[in-house]
């Protein structure tokens, strides 16, 4: 049960929400496509953006903590409520399957089962965006690094595990970018699409 509802949680699209509460939109209509904090920021702009961006981190820590509430609290239980969340955000019931990236929710979930190296990949993360303006970039190393710095830091077995797949889902879903950023095309934040 807090699996599911882990699922169920991280199925509400904020940026989705945003479009279509702000413009009438839907967002995955417009700019990249994508129904995450970056492409709100491109669309609606900043205030909807940070929002969006606090509320998908909110929902994937909510998800660990339903597990730490209605389970029996294991390591394996938080890691599976928040794997939930986050493919619910990539791939949410409510909207048809077309998500976001689920790096917000990664974020909310990192940093509630492995707060220290979260806050160490995500201050290369954000070095990398301020130096590129490539949000893409950013998501991809925060990604990478958390695995390392959970198996230097001798974590859970599982919540290393959860981060090796949070990377391989990181790498799908920014597939495009990837290939964009090789060929210099890649879009930086602050430039409208």
């Amino acid at each position: 049960m807090p699996i599911l509802l882990g699922y169920l949680l991280g199925s509400i699209s904020f940026s989705y929400l945003a479009g279509k509460l702000l413009k009438g939109i839907d967002i995955r209509d417009h700019g990249s496509g994508n129904a995450g904090a970056t492409n709100t920021l491109r669309v609606l702009g900043v205030g909807p953006a940070i929002t969006v961006l606090v509320l998908d981190a909110v929902k994937g820590l909510a998800a660990v903590k339903i597990g730490q509430w209605l389970g029996d609290g294991s390591a394996l239980l938080l890691v599976l409520c928040g794997i939930a969340a986050i493919i619910g955000h990539n791939w949410p019931i409510y909207f048809g399957f077309r998500g976001g990236k689920g790096i917000a929710t990664t974020i909310g979930v990192m940093v509630t089962l492995a707060l220290v190296p979260a806050l160490c990949a995500g201050v290369f993360a954000i070095l990398a965006i301020a130096v590129t303006r490539y949000v893409s970039l950013g998501s991809l190393l925060f990604t990478a690094l958390i695995p390392v710095f959970i198996w230097f830091m001798d974590l859970p077995i599982e919540t290393f595990v959860l981060s090796v797949l949070v990377f391989a889902f990181a790498l799908f879903k920014h597939r495009t970018n990837i290939a964009k950023l090789i060929k210099g095309q890649e879009n930086k934040i602050g430039v409208k699409k």
